[in-house]
């Protein structure tokens, strides 16, 4: 399974549109390299905002 996604795979992944996944990397930090963006990172941030359910 792959780790870095584009946005239009993270936010098929996540169930959430696509600009938001790009609104949540530049208002929180999340780094996007070569249109890619580290789901894991990207997870974690969304957790962090409680926007997320945290998996156990």
């Amino acid at each position: 399974m792959a780790n870095h996604l584009t946005p239009e795979e993270l936010s098929k992944e996540l169930g959430i549109e696509r600009q938001e996944v790009i609104r949540v990397c530049v208002q929180e930090g999340v780094p996007i390299y070569q249109g890619k963006i580290d789901k894991h990172l990207f997870q974690a941030q969304l957790q962090a905002l409680g926007a997320m359910p945290q998996h156990h």
